[in-house]
């Protein structure tokens, strides 16, 4: 079992900020409709810290093989979003809740494109272990991925939409992290104030697999 770093238990006095996510351009207020709720769940890897992150399957309807955190819908017997967090965590990929302790809780923000407020829960996994997709349904596959590999400035470019839009990149191996969950990552780095420089002039286009009609 392993301890809350001190480093992250102090950070997370930062998560509750009104303002926390404030600089991230493609946050959006919340506007009061349907509610869900996702897991950023850290843990102490063989070489550093790790994240959780999901890769959803390529034939879904909506976010078909897009990179995210485990999450979904707030459903009613949910008694907050960090319950609905970590039960969608155990849902989709096994984590027991019992072994995560919630750190904080990120500001509820909107995203456009599939029409969610969405409260991000911050956890600390005291005893991590390799995982395996349980809703095989909707999860492809379970990446643990090294933080310093997405911290990596090599790692990091800018996506641009064809309308122009564009916003952080994470690119690890074969993962192409974007869109709300890129944005997510890029808070928490900057409030956990693990960010390195890195060179935001580098474009790169969205693989055509993951474009729709709505951002």
């Amino acid at each position: 079992m392993t301890d809350v770093p001190a480093e992250l238990r102090e950070a997370a006095r930062r998560f509750a900020r009104p303002d926390a996510l404030a600089h991230i351009s493609g946050v959006r207020a919340p506007r009061g409709q349907r509610a869900a709720a996702v897991l950023i769940l850290l843990s102490q890897g063989d070489d550093g810290y790790e994240l959780v992150l999901v890769e959803k399957r390529p034939d879904l309807r909506h976010h078909a093989g897009q990179v995210a955190f485990p999450g979904g819908r707030i459903e009613p017997g949910d008694a907050d979003p960090v319950a609905a967090a970590l039960r969608e965590g155990q849902e989709e990929v096994g984590i027991e809740p019992t072994g995560v302790e919630v750190l904080g809780v990120l500001p509820t923000a909107h995203i456009v494109r599939s029409g969610f407020d969405v409260t991000s829960a911050v956890g600390w996994w005291r005893q991590p272990r390799r995982l395996v997709p349980v809703d095989v349904g909707e999860i492809a596959a379970v990446h643990q991925v090294k933080v310093a590999e997405l911290l990596a400035p090599e790692n990091r470019v800018t996506w641009v939409h064809p309308s122009g839009l564009s916003g952080p990149t994470f690119v690890v191996d074969d993962l192409f992290i974007w869109g709300f969950t890129a944005y997510l990552l890029d808070g928490l780095f900057d409030l956990l104030e693990w960010t390195r420089p890195w060179d935001e002039s580098r474009l790169s286009e969205i693989p055509a697999r993951f474009l729709s009609d709505r951002l």
